[in-house]
Parts: structure tokens; C-alpha cells; sequence
């Protein structure tokens, strides 16, 4: 069986009222335009919207030494994928293109958004992530 994948853009981070949670919001760029909210832990969305707002940091932040590492080594991601929604928890990957071939990497998802925030890199989901959700 394939597997569907949508491609989405990452819209923002968000805090949740009442809890106070804060959400990573991922956005489906054509169809049906759906929205993904992915619960994330403060350090992670601090590290999102800092991507996103292009702040510069006077010493590299850990999703900054990670691209930094990447670029030194040659390798691109070449995309992010959240790949599954199992018992409330998103789980995603990170395809990676090596001198040796491309590598899949699973990742917490705040960590995959932060990344491809930092190197531009296209986010997709899984159909049915987004229909889980």
C-alpha cells in the first residue's frame, strides 16, 4: 500500500489557551488548506520561532550547530515528514542526502520543524496523520 503525503508550510507557533501549551502549526499548502496543530515543549517552540524570525544568536543554538554540521559534512535535508500519529504522540523523519545515498533519520517533530526552518527545506505529513488529527 503507498503511502499519501501532503505537503504543508509551517505556519508558526502558537500558545494554546487555556493550558498554555505551546503548538507548532503546520498548514497544508494546497487541497483542503488543514491545519496540523503538533503540541511541542517551550525550549522547541523558542527554537522554532526564532527560525522563523531569522534571530541570531550570539552563540549557535542546537538546531543551528546541526545545520552547521550538516552543511560541513555535505549532507542536505531534503525533506521532513511527520509521519504518525500513535496514542496522542507525533513521531517524524528526516531524509537526508549523503555523498552515499539519502539516509531516513526518525525525529521528534519540533525538532524536524526546527531544522527545516533553519535550511528551507519542504515539511510534508502523512495523509493519514492529517486525518488523525
Amino acid at each position: 500500500m503507498s503511502v499519501v503525503v501532503v505537503e504543508m508550510e509551517l505556519v508558526g507557533v502558537r500558545v494554546e489557551i487555556p493550558s498554555s501549551s505551546p503548538i507548532a502549526l503546520l498548514r497544508e499548502v494546497g487541497g483542503e488548506r488543514r491545519v496540523l496543530p503538533i503540541f511541542i515543549g517551550a525550549p522547541e517552540a523558542t527554537a522554532i520561532a526564532f527560525a522563523l524570525e531569522e534571530v541570531v544568536t550570539p552563540r549557535p543554538m542546537t538546531h543551528d550547530l546541526f545545520r552547521e554540521v550538516l552543511d560541513d559534512l555535505g549532507v542536505s535535508l531534503e525533506k521532513v515528514t511527520v509521519t504518525e500519529l500513535h496514542e496522542g504522540v507525533f513521531h517524524a523523519e528526516l531524509e537526508l542526502n549523503a555523498r552515499d545515498g539519502v539516509h531516513t533519520v526518525s525525529s521528534r517533530p519540533s525538532d524536524a520543524l526546527a531544522l527545516a526552518a533553519r535550511t528551507g527545506s519542504p515539511i510534508f505529513a502523512h495523509e493519514e496523520v492529517l486525518a488523525e488529527a
